[in-house]
């Protein structure tokens, strides 16, 4: 329940401070007196944008704080959101000079989404430009679920159905990617082949130069070998006869003079060292051999290496390697993807399965529930003056699921007797709305656990009988919630347990608007201006204590 408004600095308003109570409570006020003010300024509550034009003076921030009076049933709002809960819970909106908006929930700062999904269920401002609602499918499967007693199902469900959408996304996004990867998965696969059949682990790319290397000059280097080992080998004036000679007098040297010693240590291992590269030479002279087969082989291994240097911008094996375990990545990614996608799949299959099951339930409850929409709908319109108006509720199936089921809903309406129903945004003029939206409330009222309803002028153009009947269906909706309601009839603001009036005066100079509390004198006083006019006559005055009862 709404128990206080406290507006400060917002449009003509300097400071408004008043209490509301339950049961019906009525605000009166002529036209111009700031009536949509104090509408705009709970609008602020309700999460809507703030205005820096809404601020009075420029110099000061504007604040709209509201209290409301909570029942337990919204602490879990609480918990879930990490604030303190308050049996008495004060919502405030600040616009500040620089534009700034900012929203406190019991003095903790939160984010407007937070605000509004508490305020949602708090309060409902609905004025007589807000008929179009009617037309609506949500405020149609409203009416209807809130009578089949659809609320705990509907909830289960749509939980259901935002799963199964984030699904439905999930899949088209990887389907996609896969689509992508299979455009280039054929070609990807041709180059991961090339390098695999390489056997790029078992090369070793310097020894490979060398073997080649060693195959295309084989028969230059067998002729050089030869050549040397020609010139070691030759009697007298080879290299080895000249070396042994050289060694015998160089020893018989260092025998006389120790000084000589080390040079002929020297020239010995020197000497060790010259026949081990002879014998070195003559056994690469032994494996040389001049093998086309093999220079065939090892040239088509190089060619290949090269081609796939030059196609994969690299110059080394290991990157080559790399690019192959990539490309490999990849093509078992794209398994992996085709595993997800299965997955998903069976996924949506199974909460297909599940969001049938809660449709079905949904819609047998909605259609055992249409007949007593009708009977309360017909029955409140008869009240308020269309004695002939006839209502339905169709409901067809639709292809694809949405919020409400996999069903489509159409409220059907027609004033006039004779005359076939139609979807009521085509067949309701400009003087039925209200009095239907004013029945259609009321339904909802009775299952809607919406603490505070108010309604703005809803009862405009209508008089006599049928405002009397309007005034009775208020008091009525009122000992289900808080109702709040703005109006110009004596025969609504009759009923008010409690009211209020919006006034508009000149202070130092400034035209400010607030909103007072009246006594039972002032209320029938203020009643009988509504019936008279500005003049209050005793015939009003009797009249008035005639509607008050």
């Amino acid at each position: 329940m709404l128990s206080r408004i406290f507006i400060k600095n917002f449009a003509l308003i300097d400071t408004l401070d008043v209490s509301l109570h339950d049961g019906l409570q009525v605000i009166t006020g002529e036209t111009g007196a700031g009536k949509s003010i104090i509408l705009g300024a709970l609008r602020l509550i309700l999460g809507e944008r703030a205005d820096l034009k809404s601020i009075s003076n420029a110099e000061e921030k504007s604040v709209v704080e509201t209290e409301f009076a909570l029942n337990n049933r919204f602490k879990k709002f609480f918990i879930e959101n990490d604030l303190d809960y308050e049996h008495q819970t004060i919502i405030r909106r600040e616009i500040l000079p620089s534009g700034k908006s900012r929203a406190f929930i019991n003095d903790v700062p939160v984010t407007l989404d937070i605000l509004k999904e508490l305020s949602s269920q708090l309060i409902d401002i609905h004025s007589q430009f807000e008929t179009s609602n009617l037309f609506t499918s949500e405020y149609q499967f409203k009416i209807i679920d809130g009578l089949s007693e659809n609320k705990t199902l509907i909830e289960e469900y749509q939980q259901e159905f935002l799963e199964y959408q984030s699904l439905k996304l999930q899949l088209k996004k990887l389907q996609n990617h896969l689509e992508d990867n299979n455009r280039e998965r054929d070609y990807k696969q041709f180059l991961l082949n090339e390098l695999e059949e390489l056997r790029l682990d078992d090369i070793d790319y310097e020894d490979l130069q060398g073997q080649l290397s060693i195959q295309e000059n084989a028969g230059m280097i067998s002729e050089n070998i030869a050549q040397i080992l020609s010139r070691f080998h030759q009697e007298e004036i080879g290299i080895l006869s000249f070396f042994n000679e050289a060694k015998a007098k160089l020893s018989k040297i260092a025998d006389v003079s120790a000084s000589f010693s080390e040079l002929d240590q020297r020239l010995e291992e020197s000497f060790v060292e010259l026949k081990d590269i002879i014998s070195e030479l003559e056994n690469e002279s032994e494996r040389i051999e001049v093998n086309p087969e093999n220079l065939a082989l090892l040239s088509e291994l190089n060619n290949k290496i090269n081609a796939l240097f030059l196609k994969h911008n690299v110059s080394e094996i290991n990157e080559l390697k790399d690019i192959r375990d990539q490309l490999a990545g990849e093509q078992k990614g794209a398994e992996e993807l085709e595993a997800s996608i299965a997955e998903i799949e069976q996924n949506i299959i199974n909460k297909d399965k599940k969001l049938k099951t809660f449709a079905a339930q949904l819609s047998k409850n909605r259609k055992a529930s249409i007949p007593v929409f009708v009977q309360k709908a017909e029955g409140l319109l008869k009240k308020l003056g269309l004695e002939k108006a006839k209502v339905d509720i169709q409901l067809e199936d639709s292809p694809e699921f949405n919020s409400f089921g996999k069903e489509n809903i159409q409220l059907l309406f027609q004033a006039n007797s004779g005359f076939p129903l139609k979807p009521i945004q085509t067949a309701i003029s400009g003087g039925e709305r209200s009095r239907v939206m004013l029945a259609v409330k009321k339904i909802i009222a009775e299952s809607d656990e919406l603490p505070t309803l108010i309604l703005d002028e809803i009862d405009t153009g209508v008089s006599g009988k049928v405002a009397e009947e309007i005034g009775n269906l208020m008091r009525e909706m009122s000992q289900d919630m808080q109702l709040i309601v703005i109006t110009h009839l004596a025969q609504v603001a009759a009923k008010g347990n409690n009211n209020y009036k919006v006034v508009k005066e000149d202070i130092s100079g400034k035209t400010q608007s607030t909103i007072i509390t009246l006594s039972e004198e002032e209320k029938l006083n203020e009643i009988a201006q509504l019936l008279s006019g500005s003049k209050i006559t005793e015939a009003a005055l009797a009249q008035a204590k005639e509607l008050i009862g």
